[in-house]
């Protein structure tokens, strides 16, 4: 009788430290309060003479970005595969220029009950100040929308032979040119258009034009 008992003890220790790691870790408000402080943040910094992208007249008028409400449902793990050959794609900037980018990796996961694949880059000539990092710029069906009309950026650390990567939708971002046109940034390619809406991250500006 000792060996089951001690069996039903041990089982309880677990069960209550499997609670508390998932309390602890995996409680929703570890993860919605440093993602909210992040946008308050952000806005401070859109407030600032020296890195907000606003002409002086808008970042005097400017009070905050608008969000979608976070949803850890769209924080998604992603399957990784390297691509074969790791091609440099000359990607299409808003002034009709290029910038090289090397097309690193696809993203495979699971939406709405359907397969979806972004491609994740690596810019070609990053500076030796610049943290090495994946770039994923995507369109969905909320651009236009709710949305930028030309797609939202996530940025992802960069790990070497990353088997998965956490796509967090609910950090999803509008690049600079839409608070002011006067800056260039990529246009999403093709193969990172999405055939879905994705309610979760950064919304259009009231404040813009």
């Amino acid at each position: 009788m000792k060996r089951p008992l001690r069996l039903v003890i041990f089982a309880g220790i677990a069960l209550v430290l499997f609670y508390f790691v998932q309390e602890t870790f995996f409680n929703e408000d570890n993860y919605i309060k440093p993602l909210q402080q992040e946008r308050t943040d952000k806005d401070l910094t859109f407030r600032s003479r020296t890195n907000s992208p606003f002409k002086d007249e808008d970042r005097r008028n400017f009070k905050n970005l608008v969000y979608y409400k976070p949803d850890p449902d769209y924080r998604i793990k992603a399957e990784v595969a390297q691509l074969p050959q790791q091609d440099t794609l000359l990607m299409p900037m808003t002034d009709g220029s290029n910038e090289a980018y090397v097309r690193y990796a696809t993203a495979s996961f699971e939406l709405e009950g359907q397969p979806q694949r972004l491609t994740l880059y690596k810019k070609a000539n990053r500076t030796a100040d610049e943290e090495e990092q994946l770039f994923v710029p995507f369109t969905d069906r909320t651009n236009g929308y709710d949305t930028y009309g030309g797609g939202r950026y996530l940025d992802i650390p960069f790990e070497e032979d990353a088997k998965t990567v956490v796509l967090d939708f609910n950090r999803a971002y509008s690049p600079f040119c839409a608070y002011n046109p006067d800056y260039v940034c990529p246009v999403p390619p093709k193969d990172n258009r999405l055939d879905i809406a994705i309610p979760a991250g950064e919304k259009t500006y009231e404040g813009a034009d």
